[in-house]
């Protein structure tokens, strides 16, 4: 089903899951798209980024940010198109990053609201390299990971939108970069297309083996946002003041208790102690000064302007088919930054 000009379809949190969203737990309704006040506009969903965040807002615990009320629209941010405004700043058929979430249409005073004007070329990827995922992967790097040149940068996740960009930059730096990725197609992307110096299947028997040999000289940066087994191989790696830059651990969301097999938390503290090892997590809409980000909005646009970084981009049909896209997104099977187009 599309778009209409009369119906807002909106996918709320219908049941708090237990382990990993099923059918139960997100529902698509139906009701009359909302009429603008004075001071407001409304805006109509162009695409819907996905991101592994949403599981975490999921739970009703305490976190960086409210969790999403049950029969409230799921969140996220969207680029959108302006239908009609009385907001100052805004005209009907500017485009927009707004943090509407999963629905057709919704209501703005504007504020929050980054105008991207009337016919922005790729409009879908200010949700991913010119948005949150880039802008991640610069801040994390470059302000905690602080890479040398010459130092091993790896990097987790190295196919998807935040990893894949870490990698690029630390290339750029002049690291030598070996990315983790899951399965032979997402490794030889992220060598052949992304210029990473070498990227290991996680999905290897001998994967810890493999990343070894990769990085003789061990590991100056580790950037984290998967954990699990791939954190575990990495940690006996790590060189005196390694810098770890921790942005998410994807594999440990859908869990309901503790991870099966030994504890390892004596390991990796020991690491971080013995090895002097900085570790330090993120949230990037508030770790950052915000002037930060216009520098990365100049570097970004001139590197993928002089094709100094590259950017996949997996786009799904539907707003229907949100719930089980991000599904493939918590459990790995995706390629690229995964964008829901709406409309």
């Amino acid at each position: 089903m599309s778009q209409k000009i009369n119906i807002n379809r909106r996918v709320v949190l219908a049941v708090r899951p237990n382990g990993l969203p099923d059918k139960n737990t997100l529902k698509l309704e139906q009701s009359a798209v909302p009429k603008p006040a004075a001071g407001e506009m409304l805006l109509r969903t162009s695409y819907l980024s996905l991101d592994p965040y949403m599981r975490g807002r999921m739970n009703d615990t305490k976190s960086y940010a409210e969790p999403v009320k049950l029969g409230e629209v799921m969140t996220g941010q969207v680029v959108a198109e302006v239908v009609e405004s009385t907001c100052d700043g805004f005209a009907a058929g500017d485009y927009v990053l707004s943090g509407s979430g999963w629905q057709d249409y919704a209501l703005s005073d504007g504020e929050g609201i980054r105008n991207l004007g009337k016919n922005p070329q790729n409009p879908s990827w200010f949700l991913g390299i010119l948005g949150m995922p880039g802008y991640t992967a610069y801040a994390g790097l470059l302000k905690i990971g602080e890479p040398k040149p010459g130092e091993t940068v790896v990097v987790a996740a190295a196919s998807g939108p935040v990893g894949a960009t870490v990698g690029q930059i630390a290339k750029i730096k002049g690291c030598r970069v070996v990315g983790i990725a899951g399965g032979a197609d997402k490794c030889a992307h992220v060598v052949e297309n992304l210029g990473f110096d070498a990227c290991i299947d996680h999905k290897a028997d001998d994967f810890a083996q493999q990343l070894k040999d990769a990085c003789p000289d061990g590991v100056d940066v580790y950037f984290e946002n998967v954990g699990g087994r791939v954190l575990y191989a990495v940690l006996p790696l790590l060189n005196a003041f390694a810098r770890m830059p921790v942005c998410g651990v994807v594999s440990w969301y859908n869990l309901t208790g503790l991870p099966e097999g030994p504890d390892f938390g004596p390991a990796i503290m020991g690491t971080i102690l013995r090895m002097k090892v900085k570790v330090e997590g993120f949230i990037i809409f508030d770790s950052f000064p915000a002037s930060l980000f216009k520098d990365f909005v100049r570097d970004m646009s001139g590197w993928l302007e002089s094709g100094q970084v590259q950017y996949k981009e997996q786009v799904v049909e539907g707003l229907d088919q949100a719930p089980e896209a991000l599904n493939d997104l918590l459990l790995g099977n995706c390629f690229g930054k995964m964008v829901v187009k709406v409309s």
